[in-house]
């Protein structure tokens, strides 16, 4: 992948082994060149190794990883966290709520309680820096994307497309079906970290009303939010 990085494929599926296995090897491999001072990336089922110059020996590099890969030892149950995320469903944030609902012809309440119901996974984290790629969706809420995105997608705006949950950090163009909003910050770059969300960590939806929404932004802006966030036992 150019002249300063190594992309490493595994397997091209979706699931929570593959992930389990792509976070056991990125945190193994963070770990043995932490003085080389690269970044790695993971994605559904890549790694993405950056350099901080030219690689000067790029067979030595790929014989290295080769060795990390195979005598990588995974574990068979991952560490992760559980994410408690608030998020309003109201009208007001639910820009494609009714597209939705005719779509699939079933009630707006109905798909609100098919969206709370499952504990996603957070499989990766990009596109925006925050950006939250969930897998877990309920199968009969998969929908396309927009077939035209919207210019501007508010922060914290909660879409679905095809099989997966995305959160925007930020207000950014997007073709995600806008189905609510949730009142956090998921990214602050003058936060240690800046995001407190990492790929393998679970979230769990839960309806609150407009009231309860604003309710926690003036928490948050007063520092008085605290985001509930427990051990994932799965």
């Amino acid at each position: 992948m150019g002249d300063r990085a190594i992309l490493i494929d595994f397997e091209p599926e979706i699931n929570e082994i593959i992930l389990e296995k792509l976070l056991k090897i990125k945190e193994i491999i963070e770990n043995e060149l932490f003085e080389e001072k690269i970044e790695v990336i993971n994605t559904y089922h890549s790694l993405l190794i950056i350099y901080p110059s030219t690689i000067e020996n790029l067979y030595d590099k790929i014989l290295t990883f080769r060795s990390l890969v195979s005598e990588a030892n995974i574990a068979k149950n991952f560490n992760s966290q559980i994410h408690h995320v608030p998020v309003c469903y109201d009208e007001e944030f639910g820009l494609d709520l009714e597209l939705i609902a005719k779509d699939k012809k079933i009630e707006i309440s109905d798909i609100i309680t098919l969206h709370t119901a499952p504990i996603y996974t957070i499989y990766f984290i990009g596109f925006l820096p925050g950006f939250l790629y969930l897998g877990g969706l309920d199968n009969r809420l998969e929908i396309s994307r927009r077939s035209s995105p919207r210019m501007k997608v508010e922060k914290g705006a909660v879409g679905i497309g095809e099989k997966q949950t995305g959160i925007y950090p930020k207000s950014s163009p997007g073709g995600w079906q806008i189905i609510g909003n949730s009142p956090l910050i998921f990214f602050d770059k003058n936060t240690i970290p800046p995001c407190v969300f990492s790929p393998g960590d679970k979230v769990k939806f839960h309806s609150v009303s407009k009231s309860e929404y604003f309710q926690i932004s003036r928490q948050i802006k007063e520092g008085k939010f605290q985001l509930k966030t427990e051990k994932y036992h799965g």
